[in-house]
């Protein structure tokens, strides 16, 4: 028999008020499953209304959102795509499906996410069609030196906000302050529709463009008739159900991975070779990971193989893209930043679910991989 239940990373999290399972009924009750519904245009509407946006649509996932949105800038083959090296295979996936050429920039160590200065060397070697930004792991880009850059040269700026919903930039939401922004709702993000995503702007006509394409570009016609490609990326009702009750405590799940994230900076922060990441002053961070980086003592694959023994999930931090074999052929702008967090991080367990008791078995651990005593 198990001593101790598995502790995860960040697993779905549903409402204890049930608020998911009303909106789900509703749409069962009135046999309305298809791809668009009452649930659907709440769910985007509500989003929008949440993080200060005018428009949004509600799509299959944060992947399908980045690709509307480079669609929507009018990136097409040829173009170049500036695009964050650290971060996940599906910021810079969407690329490729446009036929575009991918040109991966460096992380600034005070955010961990786009370095401007990078980008600005960038901007001297290349003549972009779109800048992709990410917040890694909830925590804000420095977006008024990258937006400077990018108004500079007329180029658009697309947010991949799909770690960071909740995330204040200078009292604005992470996904607006671009010309795009981009949400995701798989699984392991701070609320989830088990899998889908949502693509905003202020631009109606683009929004109206882009649900246009997301349901397989069907005219206005009595037959079935298609003048562009399209792409079967809408929302479902039942989906866009669950993210209505999930956005219900969105805050609620803000607030407490933000308490998990300031009890491991408590207590494993003044550990000899352990860095957090700052949450700078001009952001409020919705903390969705809790990554630390490990810079002596110890490697992050050891701290990662002792919690495994107990049954504790943790991950490294993403691998830069232009270290994957599949991105190594483009071109990379920058220093070592990137690749020294990936070498040195990890990430920590940040289950809303988690019990306090349950991150102090966790702290404990770490401490003990370090050599110290438990507390």
């Amino acid at each position: 028999m198990k001593e101790f239940e598995r502790i995860y990373l960040s697993s779905p999290h549903m409402s204890d008020e049930g608020y998911e399972q009303e909106y789900v009924k509703e749409a069962f009750d009135t046999n309305w499953v298809a791809p668009l519904g009452k649930n659907v245009d709440g769910f985007e509407q509500e989003l929008a209304d949440y993080v200060g946006i005018d428009h949004a649509a509600a799509l299959s996932s944060g992947t399908s959102a980045i690709h509307l949105a480079l669609k929507a800038v009018g990136v097409t083959e040829g173009d170049i795509v500036f695009c964050q090296s650290l971060t996940f295979s599906a910021t810079a996936n969407p690329i490729i499906y446009v036929g575009a050429t991918p040109v991966f920039i460096d992380s600034d160590r005070k955010t961990w996410n786009m370095d401007p200065r990078a980008l600005k060397k960038a901007f001297e070697k290349y003549t972009p069609k779109a800048v992709l930004v990410v917040h890694l792991y909830g925590q804000s880009a420095d977006l008024d030196e990258i937006k400077a850059l990018c108004d500079e040269h007329n180029v658009a700026l697309i947010e991949d906000a799909a770690e960071s919903l909740g995330t204040l930039y200078k009292g604005k939401h992470t996904g607006t302050i671009g010309d795009y922004g981009i949400f995701s709702f798989n699984g392991n993000k701070i609320i989830t529709t088990s899998g889908g995503g949502m693509l905003v702007s202020n631009n109606e006509e683009k929004i109206k463009k882009t649900r246009f394409w997301a349901t397989q570009s069907r005219d206005q016609a009595r037959h079935y008739q298609h003048s562009e490609i399209g792409y079967n990326y809408r929302m479902s009702n039942i989906v866009a159900g669950i993210g209505r009750g999930q956005l219900k405590v969105l805050d609620d799940r803000v607030e407490k991975k933000r308490q998990i994230f300031s009890l491991y900076k408590e207590y494993l922060g003044e550990l000899d070779g352990v860095v957090f990441p700052n949450e700078n002053e001009f952001e409020y961070s919705n903390h969705w990971l809790s990554p630390m980086l490990v810079t002596k003592h110890v490697t992050p694959i050891e701290i990662m193989e002792a919690l495994e023994k107990e049954d504790i999930e943790s991950r490294p931090i993403w691998k830069p893209m232009h270290l994957q074999p599949v991105f190594s052929s483009y071109d990379y702008v920058g220093g070592n930043v990137s690749e020294e967090l990936f070498n040195q991080g990890i990430c920590l367990p940040s289950d809303t679910k988690m019990s306090v008791e349950q991150q102090m078995r966790v702290i404990n651990i770490i401490k003990e991989v370090f050599g110290e005593k438990d507390l």
